[in-house]
């Protein structure tokens, strides 16, 4: 028996040693951002950090617990020049957070009064193969929105500064949440991508459908009323608001009608129930023949 005990716990230790010496490694707190409804972005810096879309990271807060690891995705894009994450403030760790990086304060807080921070990772997703499509749909629920905030951010730089060699060519984007308040920075960078697709002219390589989940009829026949506005008038965003869930059946025949001949990735970070449902539509819906539309399914359960 112990020959079989060795192995594993050796390999254990050895974990436990690379993530003792990544956490000796100097994390620097470059900015936070206070975001609408108790969400906190941390940007950081931390030499020779390397990441690709769709990453997560395990943060360490010394000041608020010594042994406390908390895993978070990466809401920034390899091309720029530091790191962040997204923190909602929903428990005791992220309340310490929140309070040990100076938010409880209206006053502006020095640099050097920020708390030291212990990053491990990054670590590899599903969400890394997005650009091995030309077509793909994005569906993110919930909190489960965070890994398409780096994507859609990489997509947009690599589309800057060298749209002809990006293979991907097409993105269907869906989001479900029962309100968007605690995602308002979400919405921010939609708004910020329309915008600048539409001076590129170039609207349609994104699409996207936001679901409201949470709501009842009688809550969404109030802003029902003002459709016809230009503008959304829950997120701000020119592609109107849905209410319910969508029906995937209906969404995924009509992007194979649009796409035949292709494979299509499918990219999901959320409940395991809605993973079988697309898993599901995935199959369903591709081609026995080799040069007919595939749905290539991909999930990242939380």
């Amino acid at each position: 028996t112990w020959k079989w005990v060795v192995g594993p716990m050796f390999l254990y230790l050895c974990e436990r040693l690379v993530r003792f010496w990544r956490s000796q490694q100097k994390v620097v707190i470059t900015k936070v951002v206070i975001h609408p409804f108790k969400t906190i972005e941390l940007q950081m810096m931390k030499k020779g950090f390397k990441m690709e879309v769709g990453q997560y990271i395990f943060v360490k807060c010394p000041a608020v617990s010594k042994l406390e690891w908390h895993p978070f995705t990466l809401t920034s894009a390899p091309e720029e020049d530091y790191f962040s994450i997204h923190v909602r403030i929903v428990g005791d760790w992220t309340e310490g957070l929140f309070n040990a990086c100076g938010c409880d304060k209206q006053e502006f807080q020095e640099a050097w009064k920020l708390p030291k921070i212990a990053v491990d990772g990054p670590f590899g997703t599903a969400s890394e193969d997005v650009f091995s499509y030309e077509t793909v749909m994005l569906v993110g629920a919930g909190i489960g929105v965070t890994p398409f905030a780096s994507v859609l951010k990489s997509v947009w730089y690599k589309y800057c500064h060298d749209a002809t060699n990006l293979k991907l060519k097409k993105i269907y984007f869906y989001w479900l949440c029962r309100d968007t308040h605690a995602f308002e920075w979400f919405a921010d960078l939609l708004q910020s991508l329309e915008a600048q697709m539409q001076e590129r002219n170039n609207a349609d390589f994104l699409s996207y459908n936001i679901y409201l989940t949470g709501w009842d009829e009688t809550q969404a026949t109030h802003f029902v009323v003002h459709h016809e506005e230009e503008k959304d008038v829950i997120t701000g965003l020119k592609q109107k608001t849905l209410y319910g869930r969508p029906n995937w059946e209906n969404e995924f025949k009509t992007i194979a009608g649009k796409h035949p001949g292709s494979r299509v990735g499918v990219f999901l970070c959320g409940p395991e129930g809605l993973a079988d449902t697309l898993n599901k539509q995935s199959i369903s819906n591709s081609e026995a023949d080799p040069r007919g539309v595939h749905f290539i399914f991909n999930k990242e359960n939380f």
